[in-house]
């Protein structure tokens, strides 16, 4: 008997066309573009360095950045299952109620959370649901910039992480760091210097391996350098420094600590570089990472088949590992989840969702306030409606940078005026 699903599981890439192609090193070109008269790029072997000029201190917290790239599905992670509508407009994929964690009068989480239990039960997990921009935008684009950016109407383009390292006089470009990408992402595009690299392992000097016993190439470049005038001889130097200052990183275990296992692929191998990053104490403040395509337009799927099925569980295994292998280093870093936007209400034909407006944030760690957040706005089950917005992403942010970092919201967020949350202790 043929399985009727059969023709709609697709065989490529589940996303649409705009996501497919989208380049985040072309939206880095054109932030560098727009802001070269101010800022100077270095590249050495995999590793993209910005100006420096500071030596590195340690971190008192960590704040990781996960974006959920593709726009993610907030009603399939933190279900409304206290709103009938649901139901009615995802007859197929929609996740059965007798199946959700910690599930209050409304809401419950995706069963494949289950790895993330243990810090939902203590307080350190939350979600705030119908979160996103002001304004629809579901170009995978513009949407981007513009949450990266956070800051609308500004012809700067400086992102709101390099605002937010920006800060205070301290400048040093371990302040920020990308993992598993080896091009920064545009919330980092900006003045202030930060590094991306695939792995930790890419934190070199190409050229300085096993073959170079008596260490001839660093020392011919920094001859080479060492009198060098304007921005390329200040950039090339800042990158060979930040090198040797994030060589405590490279002295750490690749081993994960505490027992801690992590699933295979690209979000664990990132998570666990994060956590080994963090051990080393080398001054990251700030830590990204990309995981996607959570683009679903096709297979999303039910329970018991779907991109989504397994990409929660991914998900869930990572940053439980994540945390685990942290140990007491826990106690200093938090992590908070972001999307560009949310999908429509109604399923499609597929078995999937197109792009909508509002979705779910998550936070994790550090001075959560564990449990559900944000303002419910009752769903309508017409065919292009959405998940309206009722909390701009900015007043999620603003809570963690203020009370976590010690930043205003006004320095990360100008002219924004943030709205309480509560997601922050």
């Amino acid at each position: 008997m043929t399985d009727p699903t059969d023709a709609v599981r697709p065989t490529t890439a589940t996303g649409c066309h705009e996501f497919s192609g989208l380049s985040r090193r072309g939206l880095l070109r054109g932030a560098l573009v727009a802001g070269a008269g101010m800022t100077s790029v270095a590249t050495l072997g995999s590793a993209f360095v910005q100006t420096s000029y500071a030596a590195t201190r340690s971190a008192p917290a960590v704040l990781v950045v996960l974006s959920m790239r593709g726009a993610v599905d907030g009603m399939s992670l933190v279900v409304p299952h206290g709103d009938p509508v649901y139901y009615t407009a995802r007859p197929r994929i929609a996740v059965p109620a007798s199946t959700l964690l910690a599930k209050d009068g409304f809401f419950g989480l995706h069963p494949n959370l289950a790895p993330l239990m243990p810090l939902w039960n203590a307080g350190r997990m939350a979600t705030v649901h119908a979160t996103g921009l002001p304004a629809p935008n579901r170009s995978h684009f513009s949407a981007i910039e513009e949450v990266e950016d956070a800051d609308p109407g500004s012809s700067a383009r400086v992102g709101w992480l390099n605002r937010l390292i920006g800060r205070d006089a301290y400048e040093h470009p371990l302040r920020a760091v990308q993992l598993g990408e080896s091009v920064p992402p545009a919330a980092l595009a900006g003045p202030r210097p930060s590094v991306a690299v695939e792995s930790i392992a890419d934190m070199r000097l190409a050229g300085a391996d096993q073959w170079d016993r008596q260490g001839r190439r660093p020392a011919s470049m920094r001859t080479m350098w060492a009198d060098a005038r304007g921005p390329l001889g200040v950039g090339a130097r800042s990158a060979m420094g930040a090198i040797d200052d994030f060589g405590p990183v490279r002295a750490t275990s690749g081993n994960p600590a505490n027992g801690a296992s992590y699933p295979g692929g690209d979000l664990g191998k990132a998570l666990a570089a994060t956590a080994r990053t963090i051990r080393g104490d080398v001054g990251a403040e700030v830590i990204t990472i990309d995981h996607g395509s959570w683009d679903h337009h096709v297979n999303l799927g039910p329970l018991d088949w779907g991109s989504m099925q397994q990409m929660t569980t991914e998900l869930a295994r990572g940053i439980a590992a994540f945390f685990t292998d942290l140990g007491p280093l826990a106690g200093k870093v938090t992590l908070v989840t972001i999307s560009e936007f949310g999908r429509r209400t109604k399923e499609n034909a597929n078995y999937g969702l197109d792009h909508g407006f509002g979705t779910a944030m998550m936070l994790f760690g550090a001075g959560v306030k564990g449990g559900y957040h944000g303002s419910w706005p009752g769903l309508t089950g017409g065919a292009n409606d959405d998940l309206l917005v009722t909390t701009d992403f900015r007043s999620v942010l603003s809570e963690v940078v203020t009370k976590r970092l010690g930043a205003s919201s006004a320095q990360v967020f100008p002219g924004f005026q943030p709205e309480a949350v509560g997601a922050m202790a």
